[in-house]
Order: C-alpha cells, then structure tokens, then sequence
C-alpha cells in the first residue's frame, strides 16, 4: 500500500496539470474562436504596373506590359511568354511602336498602332489596335494574335494641383483675375477640370507612359480685368504640355524646348 501511495499522487499531480494546461490552437483556431481581436480585411493594392494591356479573342489571349516585363497569355498555352522589358522602335510618321523579343523559349513580335479597334465579342471601342506574332520553343511559323489594347494612365496623376510656377516664373493669386490656376485631374476617366485663373476650364488627358496630352480644352468667357495676359500663357502652356515628372509632390509638365508648368499637390 505505501508502494501505490507515490504513484497514486504522481498520477493526482499529471491529472491536476493537465486540467489546468490551455488547448493549444493553431493560428488559424485562434482567429476564429478568440473573442479580444476580429481579423481584419487587408485591401489589396489594386493599382497595377502595368502601363499597356490588351487582350483578343478568337483564340482568346492578353497582354500586359510594365517596365519590368512584358506578359503573354493565351487559353491554349497552360505557360505565359514572359520576357524583360524592352523600349519599342517608334515609327516615324504616325504613332506605331514595335517591340521585338527575344528568349531561349519564345520569339515575340508586337505591334501597337492608335487607331480605333472594337472588340469583336463586346463591341467596345479601344484607342489603339495590336498585332502579335510568336512562336514557342521549336516552333517553326509563327502564330497570329489581333486584339484592342489601352493604355494604362498613371494613378499618380489622380489629383489636384494648384500652379506655382508659369514658365519658369513663381506665380501668386495677385497674377491672376480671381484665383490661382489649378487643375484636378480623373486618371480613370482621362479628364480634368479647374481653372486659369479667371475661367472654368475642363478638357481630356491623353497619356502613354511619361507623355500627356491636355485636348479637346473648353473654357468659360468670362471678362477678366486683371490677369487676362497671365490667364492666356497659362492655357497656352497647358496646351503645348507633351511630357510630365512627378516627384516631391510636384507635377512637372514640359515639352521638348523648357519646363512649362509646375503644379503642386493639394492636400
């Protein structure tokens, strides 16, 4: 009997830890049955890199183009060419840009014209119209693809800007007949709204990487009686505008012979 006495409160001892110890829980048991903290949502950063999509059908296939790579996708190929970014060849009298790859396991020609091209299956119209030739491994022709592509404006874009500088001169409010020019500008839609200083302006943005284009400009008529000299520079700038830079919460607009215009980020 004094033999079992030992063994008897050994065992009292494992059962008494055993009742007091937690369950241990998987993470995934821990976010379900813990009632001190709900899982949150993450959004996902939507924003893609992409600067060029396009994608047609019968056969069905997409193309995506970044500054890192360049991605091809068709339903009857299980594996998508990729290859590194390469700068396109541009036509001299229209706007054409060729691009010509090269791996160990595909050779890829593409063609990108702007020109309307309506996609076959649901009508929609896109700006511009690409060609696609490729071949695969030890593929001897090359296959077609034809479909609609677009552009992809720079979400960066997507703001309002207030003018601090008119060809390289600081402006102020006092330059202008009411207010100091801005613009608002949607990168969803391509368009943009604000002011030159005196009349309403709106118009469309057309973009294709690190150019932009403000057409299509309406304004109200307005009779400014100060600031109508500085009111014409500055939508004469706006127009002329054919390349950008953002940086330091600053959108630069330029063409080829100065820097035009400098807008500053609106909080």
């Amino acid at each position: 009997m004094k033999n079992l006495i030992p063994i008897l409160l050994s065992a009292c001892l494992v059962i008494s830890a055993c009742s007091n110890k937690k369950e241990k829980k998987t993470p995934e048991e821990k976010t379900i049955t813990t009632t001190d903290s709900i899982p949150k949502t993450t959004t996902k950063n939507t924003i893609t890199n992409a600067y060029f999509k396009a994608h047609g059908v019968e056969p069905f296939w997409s193309l995506t183009i970044s500054d890192k790579m360049i991605k091809l996708k068709t339903l009857h190929n299980s594996d998508s060419i990729l290859t590194p970014h390469t700068e396109p060849i541009y036509a001299q009298d229209s706007n054409v840009k060729l691009y010509t790859l090269h791996t160990e396991l595909a050779a890829v020609k593409i063609e990108i014209s702007q020109m309307e091209c309506i996609n076959a299956m649901s009508g929609k119209s896109f700006p511009y119209s690409v060609t696609i030739n490729y071949k695969k491994g030890k593929d001897k022709e090359f296959t077609t693809l034809e479909g609609c592509g677009e552009y992809i404006t720079n979400y960066r874009l997507h703001d309002i800007w207030a003018l601090e500088e008119l060809n390289g001169t600081k402006v102020s409010k006092d330059d202008f007949g009411k207010e100091l020019p801005y613009i608002e500008i949607n990168s969803s839609k391509n368009t943009f709204m604000g002011t030159s200083g005196c009349n309403r302006i709106t118009g469309k943005l057309f973009s294709e990487r690190e150019r932009i284009r403000f057409t299509n400009m309406a304004s109200t008529e307005m009779l400014c009686t100060k600031g109508n000299e500085k009111e014409q520079e500055f939508t004469k700038a706006l127009a002329s505008t054919i390349s950008y830079t953002i940086a330091n919460n600053r959108l630069t607009l330029l063409n080829p012979d100065k820097t035009l215009l400098v807008f500053k980020k609106v909080d």
